[in-house]
C-alpha cells in the first residue's frame, strides 16, 4: 500500500527524447508540468546546440555544410517516409514482443494522461532540440556512428527489461543521422522525428495509458 507498490518504477520521457532515471517509483507529473519542463529542457538542448555549431564550429546550424542547401519537397518527403518506416516498427514491437509491450507501458505510465495538443508540442520540442543538437551540432564532429552512440546512450535506462529503449534509439538515431548525411540539411530528420514522436506519444497513452483501462498484474 501506499508507496511501496510492487510495480517497478517507469521511466520518465517519451518518444525518442532522453528520459530521467528514478531511484525508486514516484508519480508522474502533471500533463501541465511535464510540458513546461520539457520545453525548458529542450530550449535549452537547442541553444546549447546553436551555441556549438555557430561559435564554436563557425558553420550555419542547419546546413551540414556552408554549399548545401534544402529542398523543402523532397527532404519533407524523405523524412515523412522515414517516419512511416519507424512508427510501423514501433507499432509491430509493442504488439508482438512482450518487451515492446512492456516498454511502451512503462513510457505510458511516465508520460501519464497527456492531451493531443500537449503530445504535440513535447513532439515538436524533441524533434527539433534533438535534432540540432545530435545531427546538427555532434554528428560533424564526431561521425554518424559516434553519434548514433551517443543518441542511444542518452536513452539508456539501466534497469531489466528497459535495454529495448536504447537499442530502438539506436535504429532510429542511425536512420535520422542517415537522413542528415544524404540531405545535407536538418528537415528530413526534424520532421520524422517529430512525427514519430508525435504519433507514438499519442499511441502510447491511448492505448496502454490509464485511459485505456490496463491494470499492472
Amino acid at each position: 500500500m501506499g508507496s511501496e507498490s510492487k510495480t517497478p518504477p517507469p521511466p520518465g520521457g517519451a518518444g525518442l527524447g532522453p528520459p530521467p532515471i528514478p531511484a525508486r517509483r514516484r508519480a508522474a507529473p502533471s500533463p501541465e508540468r511535464l510540458v513546461r519542463l520539457g520545453i525548458a529542457f529542450y530550449a535549452a538542448l537547442g541553444g546549447a546546440a546553436l551555441a556549438w555549431r555557430r561559435l564554436g564550429q563557425g558553420e550555419p546550424l542547419w546546413l551540414a555544410s556552408p554549399d548545401a542547401e534544402i529542398r523543402w519537397l523532397r527532404d519533407g518527403a524523405l523524412g515523412v517516409a522515414a517516419a512511416a518506416g519507424v512508427i510501423a516498427g514501433s507499432a509491430w514491437l509493442t504488439k508482438r514482443s512482450r518487451a515492446g509491450e512492456r516498454l511502451a507501458r512503462a513510457l505510458a505510465e511516465a508520460v501519464g494522461p497527456l492531451r493531443p495538443t500537449q503530445a504535440w508540442v513535447l513532439a515538436l520540442a524533441s524533434g527539433v532540440a534533438e535534432e540540432a543538437f545530435f545531427r546538427g551540432a555532434l554528428q560533424p564532429v564526431v561521425g554518424l556512428g559516434w553519434a548514433t552512440v551517443l543518441f542511444a546512450a542518452a536513452h539508456y535506462v539501466p534497469r531489466a527489461g528497459l535495454a529495448l529503449w536504447s537499442v530502438f534509439a539506436a535504429g532510429a538515431g542511425l536512420l535520422l543521422g542517415g537522413l542528415y548525411e544524404a540531405t545535407g540539411n536538418l528537415l528530413a530528420p526534424i520532421v520524422a522525428h517529430v512525427l514519430v514522436n508525435g504519433v507514438n506519444l499519442n499511441r502510447l497513452v491511448r492505448e496502454y495509458g490509464p485511459a485505456a483501462g490496463w491494470r499492472a498484474p
